[in-house]
């Protein structure tokens, strides 16, 4: 018997298994000397690990707005973004006036209070008393200084707004030249800025009054309030006060069951991230992500939860 040369590779075709292609996905991160890039990295390992089908690599990207852009373009599938900005990217405000981005988040990995430090003698013992008195919202062109702004203004607060690099408000406070900053702090701690401060200067951290808490909660969707424990500093006693979060959102068009693969990876992990960013250690990703998202998960991540007998908070299901 006879067969033709089509025919024996067709048989030949049909004999043997169709390898199944993996989907490729970048992740957007942020500049590769930030400590929160090689979380990423830790990210992307995870999902190669434990993702089946998956196959993930981290781009080096400008952070949130430029991950949020990319989205948008195609150009990364999923990344990180701070809570605030991927809500005024979902809800079209701020810098995404009249073009709402359509977005979801994935999970959220960590809470960046941030923490209203004054010098002990300047005076200041309540958001109020900062009026007239020279003071830095947040280091110049940051998501500090945006938020801190929106947040006096939202209250009905002023200061006389110093705006400078870390180094120069830092060595001003010390100096006595300005009263205090806002600075991110640390996970329940304040930061490397604020420590150097405190080493010559006795500092206080101001918080927020149970009347500037309500008005926050209901006129700022986009931030949080966070009750931060004594200890913060050495004599700092417990204080309240604005935070964002930071996470990871996908365009709400990434496949289910894609979504829920990445957040299961994530959130299975006992140790990856916590040994590229040690400041994790002892989070609760999934409770952070229930109590500071501010935009809808994505439906595959609503599924790992409801999985989990967790409930989801009726803001953070879609429409």
């Amino acid at each position: 018997m006879k067969y033709t040369f089509a025919a024996l590779l067709g048989a030949t075709l049909l004999a043997s298994p169709v390898a199944a292609q993996d989907t490729d996905l970048l992740i957007g991160s942020t500049s590769a000397s930030s400590s929160h890039y090689g979380y990423f990295v830790a990210v992307g390992q995870l999902i190669n690990d434990n993702a089946e089908g998956l196959k993930a690599s981290v781009v080096e990207t400008g952070a949130t707005m430029d991950n949020i852009r990319r989205m948008e373009r195609g150009q990364v599938d999923l990344g990180l973004v701070t809570t605030h900005n991927v809500q005024h990217a979902v809800a079209g405000t701020n810098a995404f006036e009249g073009k709402p981005q359509d977005l979801r988040l994935l999970w959220v990995y960590t809470i960046a209070p941030q923490n209203v430090v004054v010098r002990a003698d300047a005076g200041v013992n309540s958001l109020a008393d900062l009026e007239g008195k020279r003071f830095n919202p947040g280091i110049k062109g940051g998501s500090t200084e945006a938020t801190t702004e929106a947040v006096f203004t939202t209250l009905g607060l002023s200061a006389d707004y110093v705006r400078g690099s870390t180094t120069d408000i830092v060595g001003a406070v010390k100096d006595n030249r300005v009263v205090g900053y806002v600075k991110s702090g640390s996970g329940q701690k304040v930061d490397g800025s604020t420590m150097d401060i405190a080493v010559s200067t006795d500092i206080s951290v101001i918080g927020l009054s149970p009347e500037q808490i309500d008005t926050l909660r209901s006129e700022m969707p986009d931030i949080s309030v966070v009750d931060i424990p004594a200890g913060a500093a050495e004599g700092i006693p417990a204080f309240s006060t604005w935070a964002f979060g930071v996470g990871v959102a996908a365009p709400s068009s990434m496949d289910d069951e894609t979504a829920y693969q990445i957040v299961s990876a994530i959130m299975n992990d006992e140790s990856a991230q916590v040994n590229a960013l040690a400041s994790l250690k002892g989070s609760d990703f999934a409770q952070m992500t229930l109590d500071y998202g501010t935009v809808p998960l994505h439906p595959g991540a609503v599924r790992w939860f409801e999985e989990q007998g967790m409930d989801v908070p009726a803001k953070l299901i879609a429409d």
